[in-house]
């Protein structure tokens, strides 16, 4: 069967529950996943949200995502002992990229590629400034 690219809600919920199934799974970053995220459905569901207003910018107001991913991250960080390091994000991006790969191809798709590195790039950063501030 021939790829399509990204073009719904359920191909993006498809993309993040097939990623996240890879990450729950995976060794290095299983742990920090499992361990902070209680109800998965309801995580699965904010980034679908997440992904939806970022690759297609056309939702209507009540379905745009408006939670700080940043600020999520960085609590993760300290809850475990400042221990993120540029080795989980890059393992985090491949396994983002593999599954992209693996299910779509197009122009959304490689946006999709184009948005996570940069929002990776920013939170990492954020972060090492955060752990600076403390």
């Amino acid at each position: 069967m021939a790829q399509k690219d990204i073009q719904t809600r359920d191909d993006i919920f498809l993309l993040v529950t097939t990623f996240y199934e890879k990450v729950r799974a995976n060794d290095v970053l299983g742990p920090f996943f499992n361990d902070t995220i209680k109800d998965w459905d309801a995580h699965l569901q904010r980034l679908t949200t997440f992904w939806e207003t970022s690759l297609f910018m056309t939702r209507k107001l009540e379905e745009k995502y408006y939670g700080n991913p940043l600020e999520a991250h960085i609590k993760v960080d300290q809850q475990f002992d400042n221990s993120i390091t540029e080795l989980h994000f890059g393992i985090w991006l491949n396994l983002w990229y593999e599954t992209l790969d693996e299910l779509f191809t197009g122009e959304v798709t490689e946006n999709a590629k184009r948005r996570s590195r940069k929002m990776g790039t920013f939170i990492y950063l954020k972060i090492f400034e955060a752990r600076q501030a403390n």
